[in-house]
């Protein structure tokens, strides 16, 4: 399939930007940076927007969520916007009983743990008309960014399911570990189910205008390379299956994931996103020094004094410059707490190096 006339990649408003041709492996004028949790949480105006509005309300309140998109944007500067939503958002569209509780995270009605919950778990779709809030939110913020892109994103099967199967937020996720092993053939079903949920999520954003998507394996971390390339790895294929016919580049991002870093681009990813916990040379070296890198400041250091946030920064960019494409990012997300001063003085450094 072919993208539309008035997607911003055909016709031409995000082609040439620097975070497409640095996801492309090139090496644009100005280096390119964005945040992953950049939309919210530190911000006051999203303070203001959400104000009581649950969270998977919001995600889903098309006009609320393109403002939220924006903001970062219109704040900092950044290079692109990536789409306001949570990896859940998908579940709750194709009908899971799911919520987000504050302080706590995604919490469902009741864990999904063996054959016959899985059964009655893939009797659920997700519709065109399901994806309606979803499309309309992607379309109203590519109408508002212009030039700058879009990304869309979407949680990877292993975090959907390893939520499911333990009902809420995990430490070590043992429930799933021991289902993926205990029982392969539902454990074999339920992510190719997630797969589908959460491709089908992605498809949606990129055909209303996102320039690039994401995938984000939030607990990926968790598992052995043998785990993941055996349990894991075919799953996340399918899930990028979804949107390889459109030609938009592809990052996977995962936490904890040095030792996974080479199998999390085999899926299908363009781009392998780096947590804080490995230098980005390392990580182009296990990658073979082929593969456009995204990442990865430590978050910790926005708190820090500036001298020693910029020290990390320009140590970042030189070790990213041992990849073909490097896009500036944390190596992780933006802690709540963060000055929004510092972010937008962070990207007029990364802008100037």
């Amino acid at each position: 399939m072919v993208l539309s006339l008035t997607h911003p990649l055909s016709d031409g408003r995000t082609t040439h930007s620097a975070l497409v041709r640095a996801y492309s492996g090139d090496r644009p004028e100005r280096l390119p940076v964005w945040f992953m949790r950049q939309a919210g949480r530190s911000l006051p105006e999203y303070k203001a927007a959400r104000g009581t509005t649950a969270m998977l309300d919001a995600c889903l309140t098309p006009e609320l969520a393109s403002e939220i998109t924006l903001q970062p944007v219109r704040r900092h500067g950044v290079d692109a916007a990536i789409f306001f939503s949570d990896i859940v958002v998908p579940l709750r569209l194709a009908g899971v009983d799911v919520e987000i509780k504050p302080g706590v995270g995604p919490v469902m009605g009741a864990p999904v743990r063996t054959a016959d919950d899985v059964a009655r778990l893939r009797e659920l779709t997700l519709t065109a008309e399901d994806l309606e809030p979803v499309a309309q939110g992607v379309a109203l913020t590519v109408a508002a960014l212009g030039s700058t892109p879009l990304i869309g994103f979407a949680g990877a099967p292993f975090t959907l399911a390893a939520y499911l199967v333990e009902g809420g937020p995990s430490r070590d996720h043992l429930a799933a570990r021991t289902l993926m092993h205990a029982d392969p053939q539902t454990w074999r079903a339920l992510t190719e189910w997630a797969a589908d949920v959460t491709g089908t999520f992605l498809r949606a954003q990129v055909l209303a205008g996102a320039s690039a998507a994401q995938l984000f394996d939030s607990w990926a971390g968790s598992l052995s390379l043998g785990d993941y390339t055996t349990h894991v790895a075919p799953a996340s294929t399918r899930a990028l299956s979804h949107v390889s016919d459109l030609g938009v580049r592809t990052v996977h991002f995962g936490t904890g994931t040095g030792e996974l870093l080479a199998a999390m681009r085999d899926v299908g990813a363009d781009v392998v996103g780096v947590d804080y916990r490995i230098p980005l040379d390392e990580a182009s070296r296990r990658l073979g020094g082929t593969t456009p890198l995204q990442g990865n400041i430590d978050p910790a250091l926005l708190a820090a004094p500036w001298d020693v946030l910029e020290a990390h920064v320009r140590d970042v960019v030189a070790r990213g410059g041992s990849a073909p494409g490097h896009v500036v990012n944390l190596g992780h997300g933006v802690p709540p707490t963060t000055d929004p001063e510092v972010l937008t003085r962070l990207v007029g450094l990364i802008h100037s190096l």
